[in-house]
């Protein structure tokens, strides 16, 4: 998925989900432009899956919305949203409402993005922003929250490339790889280390699921790998670091997503697909 919560919830995918080799510093090379990514629409239903230490959270729910559509010659859009209640017991209940839209082109060269977080219908953080691959470098121009221009590492990829690198990876029966990855969350200013640990591929007629991927006639006959994606923080100290946060989910070779796991740290949250509308995909001239 590439899309990632983020908020007072943690930084977690538009992003969920909304990334074979290791990239060391260096070009980048590009995946294969003939991956094909559906276009669609996807709801998925959240509830609490576990909570660890102080965080005492009683219940979650809430919904993930996350719509994408497009191709490699005229670029991906995301609209994503999502809408998170957190109970902590004793009337504390806090209301997250994350919006967020991003457009990519094909060639992983140029990445708009524009968010807006809400804290108890109150907004708490908006970026905007682009980052272009040119001259060697990735400049970033942000407008929000405050005006910036500054460069980032050249081999770092970006949400839809990033997916498009794991399916490609998936089919070539890699298990890991390891990406820098922006994708303009937080303030816009920070890159993520990414662990990806790609599990066994899951046959079509194996484990069918119950979820809205079933009975879809555009889902029938593709292979699907169960997929973590491990998040740290590429500015902090070097060594043995835990993750920010890792998502966990089912992949389908054209970049659809099911039965999502969101970990962050203190507790983990699950989300089912409850709606599903896989859209047409105009194809490149």
């Amino acid at each position: 998925m590439r899309g990632r919560a983020i908020g007072f919830l943690g930084t977690a995918g538009a992003a969920l989900f909304a990334a074979v080799v290791t990239v060391a510093a260096g070009p980048l090379a590009v995946a294969n432009a003939t991956t094909p990514l559906a276009s669609h629409r996807a709801v998925y239903d959240l509830k609490l899956l576990r909570a660890y230490g102080k965080r005492g959270l009683q219940s979650v729910r809430g919904r993930i919305l996350y719509d994408f559509s497009g191709n490699a010659c005229e670029g991906y859009v995301l609209q994503f949203r999502q809408v998170s209640e957190l109970d902590s017991g004793e009337g504390k209940v806090a209301l997250s409402d994350l919006r967020a839209s991003t457009w990519e082109d094909g060639a992983g060269k140029d990445f708009r993005f524009n968010s807006q977080n809400y804290v108890n219908d109150k907004m708490a953080s908006s970026v905007d922003g682009r980052a272009e691959r040119r001259d060697g470098k990735v400049a970033v121009a942000l407008t929000k929250p405050k005006q910036a221009t500054f460069d980032i590492e050249t081999n770092v990829v970006f949400p839809t490339e990033h997916m498009r690198r794991i399916i490609e990876a998936a089919r070539a029966g890699e298990t890991i790889l390891e990406l820098p990855v922006y994708d303009g969350s937080e303030n816009g200013e920070r890159v993520y280390n990414t662990l990806t640990v790609i599990g066994r591929e899951i046959e079509p007629n194996e484990a069918p699921p119950t979820d809205a991927t079933a009975g879809q006639a555009a889902l029938a006959g593709l292979k699907r790998w169960p997929v973590t994606i491990s998040y740290f923080d590429r500015a902090a100290a070097r060594g043995e670091q835990m993750p920010v946060y890792a998502i966990s989910f089912q992949m389908y070779e054209n970049g659809v997503s099911r039965a999502l796991t969101l970990d962050y740290g203190d507790f983990a949250v699950s989300g089912e697909m409850s709606q599903l509308e896989m859209n047409p995909s105009r194809p490149c001239p």
